[in-house]
């Protein structure tokens, strides 16, 4: 693991911005997998080092600690109830790789470790009781640093309690530590595949992270019935051109992940520096659709602030109507009608 300023420097060349940041470091730790530390070229402007390379930059922003609101609805310590239909359980708050773009960041890191066998039973027994609740987000930080004991305690207990309940896996790993996925581990995800599926939620941000080992990993899920879905994350100096995104999406698509989100980055402390404009973001969702097909197409979504939930970003077609017709244009800026009743 990559864990000082000397283990960087035995690759790389730091900046003066990344020097800076051991002076006065963030709350979000260093830790860099040496799976993933391999990807990143000693370039200053590399993609993937600008995704977990800490900078002074995440210092000099005054942002919110949780733009999301997520303790405001919290029910138990772990168990974040936001939305009617769903729900998200921090597991831990543990990476294999912090992400210098995390929106967790008042939980990640921080030494909270992984959920424990009391806070397990508080959320399988309120999830008894709200049956209204039809989806579980694990995640935390990454479900997949628990052991495998606790793994199995965590899914025993869900499954028991809820059988109807669809299960996402939200998981960086397969991206930062593709190894972890062992016979062993996938072994106890196959022993709870009984009732409401398992769905699996990757994190790919560029096209040099979907290596032969990461997509092996993604693979172990597929070969047992699991569909992945990939949530990506608009970022600047990453993937903030359609070039990128373009071979992003394709490539997804092409080993079995659909493309499911391309965020528009939370106004979460420490993170100013990566993100887009929104203005920049509908232009690159634009040019993407002229691009990508519609399974390759991710939805373009802002998480709106103090807890407000997701909307789609889109360029509106809609132009106008009158008596008989709708109008709208076209993708390439040319005009159609719809007939009304």
């Amino acid at each position: 693991m990559v864990l000082t300023k000397e283990d960087l420097e035995k690759k790389l060349k730091l900046t003066k911005e990344e020097e800076a940041w051991f002076s006065s470091p963030s709350s979000l730790p260093l830790t860099i997998s040496d799976y993933y530390f391999s990807l990143i070229e000693d370039d200053a402007n590399d993609p993937i080092r600008r995704e977990v390379v800490p900078s002074i930059l995440e210092c000099n922003d005054d942002a919110s600690i949780d733009p999301l609101a997520e303790v405001d609805h919290s029910v138990t310590p772990r168990l974040i109830h936001r939305y009617t239909h769903r729900a998200a359980l921090l597991t831990t708050d543990r990476c294999f790789t912090y992400c210098r773009h995390c929106f967790r960041r008042r939980f990640t890191g921080l030494n909270s470790g992984a959920i424990s066998t009391q806070d397990i039973d508080k959320a399988s027994n309120y999830l008894k009781d709200h049956k209204e609740i039809k989806e579980l987000l694990l995640t935390g930080g990454d479900l997949f640093t628990l052991p495998i004991s606790r793994l199995d305690y965590l899914f025993n207990s869900l499954k028991s309690s809820r059988p109807d309940m669809i299960l996402r896996l939200c998981t960086r790993a397969v991206v930062t530590f593709p190894e972890i996925f062992t016979q062993q581990l996938m072994d106890v995800i196959k022993k709870y595949s009984y009732g409401a599926p398992f769905l699996l939620l990757t994190h790919y941000n560029h096209p040099r992270e979907l290596t032969k080992e990461s997509i092996e990993a993604v693979n172990k899920f597929l070969s047992l019935g699991i569909p992945a879905f990939n949530q990506t994350v608009l970022l600047k100096g990453v993937n903030d051109n359609p070039d990128t995104l373009e071979e992003l999406c394709n490539s997804l698509l092409y080993n079995r992940i659909k493309p499911y989100y391309l965020f528009q980055g939370d106004l979460v402390t420490g993170t100013t520096h990566l993100r887009v404009d929104i203005k920049d973001g509908l232009a690159l969702e634009k040019e993407l659709r002229k691009r990508l097909s519609g399974l390759a197409m991710p939805q373009y979504t802002l998480d709106l602030p103090e807890g407000g939930g997701k909307i789609i970003l889109t360029e509106n077609h809609f132009i106008s109507e009158d008596d008989n017709f709708y109008y709208f244009s076209t993708p390439e800026g040319d005009k159609r009608r719809y007939p009304k009743k």
